[in-house]
């Protein structure tokens, strides 16, 4: 039995969707289905009912399904231990995220030698999982079963304007005072939990769609005196731009930032991880 089927067949009761499962392990679908075949034939049991509409996972596919998860935990304990040697801590998270609250926290872990991997949010967990990092940052509403997730810190959302708005130059800004027709978000799929998180701060849903990356999303804005969207403080710090301006909000809105970690990863570790990001 291999590691890989089990991934594969996690990935799969977790999105029940195969496609879905196949672009969450970057792999085509077909060799996720022959996988769970694969592993069925040994196991001897069907692990998913599937149909043209619908996967669900069968009452011996939940008990192989938390047998798994142990399995893979013990495997991503066992890269973390024999990677202890280098006390190397690889670390995942947004290209972005060079803050001061990272410096802060890489001198108080000042132990270990840091690796920094840049990586999208939903890669960024799957690496975590799989053993392939010791922890990721992830701000926003993040929920997850194949992953620890804990609450280290909190932020304040600013709203991001044309140096052309209104609003740019006052002291703070109320979200019901920007028009709703200028706001811009990045796609979801750029990162699903800081997405839902501003979406849930706002007191109507945008009205056009998401301006693809953030990059793109803060070219419109600086393009567009009506423009504007909202992001964490602490991540417009590290990008400034001539041509945009940030301005606080009133009342304040604050967003989660979470420490992620393997569910194999000792709970020591994980206290010293949280309490370096912690306010």
């Amino acid at each position: 039995m291999e590691l890989r089927a089990l991934r594969y067949f996690v990935t799969v009761a977790e999105e029940l969707h195969f496609g879905r499962a196949a672009e969450r392990l970057r792999i085509v679908q077909p060799a996720v289905s022959q996988q769970i075949s694969r592993l069925e034939r040994e196991l001897g049991v069907r692990l998913l009912d599937r149909t043209s509409r619908r996967v669900r996972v069968t009452p011996a596919g939940e008990r192989v399904l938390a047998a798994a998860r142990e399995t893979l935990a013990a495997a991503a304990r066992v890269r973390v231990v024999a990677g202890e040697p280098a006390a190397t801590l690889r670390i995942g998270l947004a290209s972005c995220d060079t803050t001061e609250r990272l410096d802060r926290a890489l001198a108080r872990l000042g132990d270990a030698e840091p690796r920094l991997v840049g990586l999208p949010t939903t890669a960024r967990l799957d690496a975590v999982r799989d053993g392939e990092l010791d922890l990721a940052l992830v701000g926003g509403a993040v929920t997850s079963t194949a992953v620890r997730v804990t609450r280290a810190w909190s932020e304040p959302l600013h709203a991001v304007l044309s140096g052309a708005h209104p609003a740019a130059g006052k002291p703070a800004v109320g979200l019901g005072d920007l028009d709703p027709a200028g706001l811009r978000l990045p796609a979801r799929d750029v990162d699903p939990p800081l997405h839902d998180a501003i979406l849930a701060a706002l007191p109507v849903a945008p009205p056009r769609p998401p301006a693809g990356g953030m990059l793109n999303t803060l070219f419109e804005i600086s393009r567009d005196p009506a423009g504007w969207t909202l992001l964490p403080a602490e991540q417009l710090a590290a990008s400034r731009s001539e041509r945009l301006t940030q301005v606080p909000l009133d009342p304040p809105v604050t967003v989660d930032g979470h420490v992620v970690t393997s569910f194999a990863t000792p709970e020591r570790s994980v206290a010293s991880y949280v309490a370096a990001f912690a306010d």
